[in-house]
Order: C-alpha cells, then sequence, then structure tokens
C-alpha cells in the first residue's frame, strides 16, 4: 500500500482529505510580524483572516523548505511505505523544487525509498482535485505507477477560470502594474485570469463589472469541458459566499448529473488573491 501526499495549497478541508485517506503538509504566512499555519481549517481562524484581507490587509506566504519535506517524508520512507506527492505548480513557488531535495537526500539514506513526485502545474483546488481522483484512482485497485501516469497525462488537461474583485493584491504580486491597478479600480475592471502550461498565472481578458467578470468565467469554463476526464466541478472562493453559491447553483443547472462543490480558498492561496476571489476548475477536451 502506498500513501498519497499533498500540501495545504490544495484547498481542501483536512476533513476531506482525511475521509479520501490523503494526508498534506501545512503551509506558513506571515500576517503583521505573527506567524501563522495553514492547516486547513482545523485551526485556523478564517473568518478572522477574510477580515484582515477585506481592511487590505497583506499577508506574506513562505515556500515548504527541504527539512519540511523530509519530516513529513520519513515516516512512511522508514516503514518502507511508498509515496506519492501531488504538489503545488513549480512556476508559482519553489516548495516543488524543495520536495525533490529532500527525496534526493532521503534516498542518500534509504536507497530503496520509493518516492514519487508530480508537480500538477495547478494550484488551489486544482490540486485538490488531482489529489481526489490519484485517491479515487487508489481505491479503484490502481497501482502507484498507473496513477502517477494518469496524473501526468492528465493534468495538462486542468482548466482554473479565475477573477478576483480587488486589483491591489495582483498589484502587491507584480502581476500588474501600480497604473493599471489605479485606473482599473476606478473603472472596475476585473482581470480573467487562467493557469497556463507552465502553471503559471496569466491575465488573458479584462472586463468591467463583477457579474460579467463571473459570467466570463463560467463561459470560459463551459468553451471546451470534458467531464468523462472527472465528471466533478469545483469552485474556490475567498469570502463573498452568495455570489459563489450562485455559481454552483449555475453550474448545477447546466450539468444536472455532475456534482459541483465548492470550498474557500485557502490562506495561502487568498494571501495574493485577496477578498471576492472567484476560481473555477475543470477538465478541458485537450492540453492547456
Amino acid at each position: 500500500m502506498f500513501r498519497i501526499i499533498t500540501d495545504a495549497c490544495c484547498d481542501l478541508p483536512a476533513k476531506v482529505l482525511d475521509q479520501a485517506e490523503v494526508a498534506y503538509i501545512p503551509m506558513m504566512l506571515d500576517l503583521e510580524g505573527k506567524e501563522y499555519i495553514d492547516d486547513l481549517a482545523q485551526t485556523f481562524d478564517y473568518p478572522w483572516f477574510l477580515e484582515q484581507l477585506k481592511e487590505n490587509k497583506q499577508p506574506t506566504t513562505s515556500q515548504i523548505n527541504v527539512g519540511r519535506y523530509m519530516e513529513y517524508f520519513r515516516p512512511y520512507v522508514e516503514k518502507g511505505t511508498p509515496l506519492l506527492y501531488v504538489g503545488f505548480s513549480s512556476s508559482l513557488s519553489g516548495s516543488y523544487s524543495s520536495s525533490l531535495q529532500a527525496v534526493e537526500l532521503l534516498k542518500e539514506e534509504y536507497p530503496e525509498a520509493e518516492i514519487h513526485c508530480v508537480d500538477t502545474k495547478a494550484a488551489s483546488l486544482g490540486v485538490g482535485m488531482l489529489a481526489l481522483q490519484a485517491a479515487a484512482l487508489q481505491k479503484e485497485g490502481k497501482t502507484l505507477s498507473e496513477i502517477v501516469e494518469w496524473l501526468e497525462t492528465y493534468k495538462g488537461h486542468l482548466r482554473s477560470w479565475v477573477t478576483v474583485n480587488d486589483l491591489k493584491h495582483l498589484e502587491r504580486g507584480g502581476r500588474i502594474s501600480k497604473t493599471a491597478a489605479a485606473i482599473g479600480g476606478l473603472l472596475s475592471v476585473k482581470p480573467i485570469i487562467n493557469v497556463d502550461a507552465e502553471g503559471r498565472l496569466q491575465n488573458v481578458d479584462k472586463v468591467r463589472g463583477r457579474n460579467k467578470a463571473i459570467q466570463k468565467v463560467i463561459s470560459e469554463t463551459n468553451t471546451d469541458i470534458d467531464l468523462s476526464i472527472v465528471n466533478h466541478l469545483y469552485v474556490a472562493h475567498s469570502g463573498d459566499d452568495e455570489t459563489a453559491v450562485k455559481v454552483v447553483e449555475q453550474l448545477a443547472a447546466t450539468y444536472p448529473d455532475t456534482p459541483v462543490t465548492r470550498f474557500p480558498l485557502g490562506p495561502t492561496i487568498a494571501s495574493h488573491t485577496g477578498y471576492g476571489c472567484i476560481a473555477l476548475f475543470s477538465m478541458g477536451s485537450s492540453e492547456r
């Protein structure tokens, strides 16, 4: 039997991962000089955090270092349990690179250790979607190598369509200029963002008004959706529950035979999107 591990950037509640028998590595963030643990809603005060985002507080996040990966991988390696790590995009964080270094160091001690690291080229529930699918395949009796092959084959089909309500966090992250953020705020311009083939965020369009932006990400999701790969849709959001519920209802009406699940963006990801982000995750018919 092998063990599947992901990280807190998957944005799935801990109880969901527990039910799927998937372990996870927490992330760390800092807000006004105090360090907090993103432990997928086990102890983290998420409502308080959303209020901080509303007040334009600026959390900072840090990648998982080599030592922490070794700490989480070692107990399984010592027991001879093969591992599959389903990780956050290497183009958005140095965490994945650290995981590979940790594997090299552990294999110096345990040459027979079997550890597979998959760079999902995804973020948030995109990572979560792939981790849950890996767990489902494991329960179907698929081997570790078969699941790794599935992930490498289909991760490029993952679609991530995102819009944010406040441009300040994108400005701080270097995604747009200060001028663009200021003008966009005055004109109520909302960016349309997706994740490219390398797992990077890219601004692909902009529309005026929140409602138009929401409809745009929904229409883009509908464009080349392929439910035969994974018959499930996911909606992530940082606050604005009312809008997120409406998005779920609209998708459910369009795809009545497909589960549509929404979860809050975890604090690590929400630190970079700000309050009011809406993100849709699905599988597309071709590689992005």
